[in-house]
């Protein structure tokens, strides 16, 4: 393997020859008009993602590779259809003890204490004594808060780093306290109850060792279920050794909210938002997601033009001439 410092791949230019460990994930053995085998796969680091491609392969090649996990490849970087990708003309398999971790894991940018203790320090503002009860026994759950303040928010669409859940969470909690003056009408403990807990149940759904990757969990019944079970779970406890039992009624109403942030059944919302508050939560989701989604895109894009890649999740390429150095 090469002793040169790796080029991460944001840094990559046309007309680099490179000998370095990537991720590897999605590779497919593909055929040629003509019938050759050829390879193509997403290689990857911790500041973006590239297409790769390696031609005259081989089934005994495409056998040896990891649906997810580390090759060292040589190659060459290549524009094509104004998009950057790596040639391969080598690649083998890499034991992930070989490899820094933090080079391919992104992680949030943010002091993960500081942010924590924010959070904490809003919810203090919660004055409903059976909310802010069932929130004292998220925060005194210190196996759940663990995984709380580790997870990534998503697989790739927005936050999608070691501490996104965390980051995610604390950012909506801004925007509440923003935005919850301006409409006196709502419950603001609901709403900030919502926002803290609209996504509790992605501390189970998504596996982060070496990628992200769905769970066994995550696949089966998902964050928006899984966040519904945790909060009865917490209500059950509250209620074993409460002298008045936390109100159905404000169950059911904090629960929708956690079913319904989605806000269209096509992203898999079992019902729709169906009261004020979990409107609220709705948009307050989706603001501060499609914002971390498109400035991400645009930080990460590895196009020539003025404009990124298309981005599906939003149907739409975007502009960047405003933002390129």
């Amino acid at each position: 393997m090469s002793d040169k410092p790796r080029r991460n791949v944001k840094e990559l230019d046309s007309g680099e020859i490179i000998e370095q460990i990537f991720m590897i994930s999605q590779p497919v053995l593909r055929t040629t008009t003509r019938g050759d085998y050829y390879i193509a796969a997403f290689l990857s680091d911790r500041t973006g993602r590239l297409n790769g491609r390696l031609w005259q392969a081989s089934e005994a090649i495409y056998q040896s590779l990891p649906q997810e996990g580390f090759v060292w490849v040589k190659g060459r970087v290549e524009l094509y259809q104004s998009a950057l990708q790596i040639v391969l003309d080598a690649i083998r398999p890499v034991d992930i003890n070989q490899v820094r971790l933090e080079d391919f894991m992104p992680s949030t940018e943010k002091d993960v204490d500081e942010m924590f203790a924010r959070i904490k320090e809003i919810l203090t503002g919660v004055n409903n004594p059976h909310l802010a009860g069932l929130i004292r026994a998220f925060l005194t759950d210190d196996e759940l808060m663990t995984l709380f303040r580790t997870a990534p928010a998503a697989i790739s669409l927005h936050h999608a780093y070691i501490g996104g859940l965390l980051e995610h969470t604390l950012s909506l909690l801004e925007l509440g306290l923003m935005v919850l003056p301006c409409y006196p009408e709502l419950d603001a403990d609901l709403v900030l109850t919502g926002l803290f807990l609209h996504d509790i149940g992605k501390t189970t759904e998504l596996d982060y060792d070496i990628s992200f990757t769905y769970s066994d969990q995550g696949h089966f019944v998902g964050h928006l279920v899984k966040g519904t079970w945790l909060v009865e779970e917490k209500i059950r406890r509250i209620n074993d050794s409460a002298a008045e039992p936390f109100p159905r009624i404000l169950a059911d109403c904090l629960q929708h909210i956690i079913v319904s942030h989605h806000g269209i059944r096509e992203f898999g919302c079992p019902v729709l938002p169906a009261t004020p508050e979990a409107f609220a939560v709705h948009y307050l989701d989706n603001l501060d997601s499609k914002m971390a989604m498109t400035v991400s895109a645009i930080a990460k894009d590895t196009n020539k033009s003025n404009w990124t890649h298309y981005l599906r999740a939003i149907d739409t390429p975007l502009y960047k001439g405003m933002r390129k150095k």
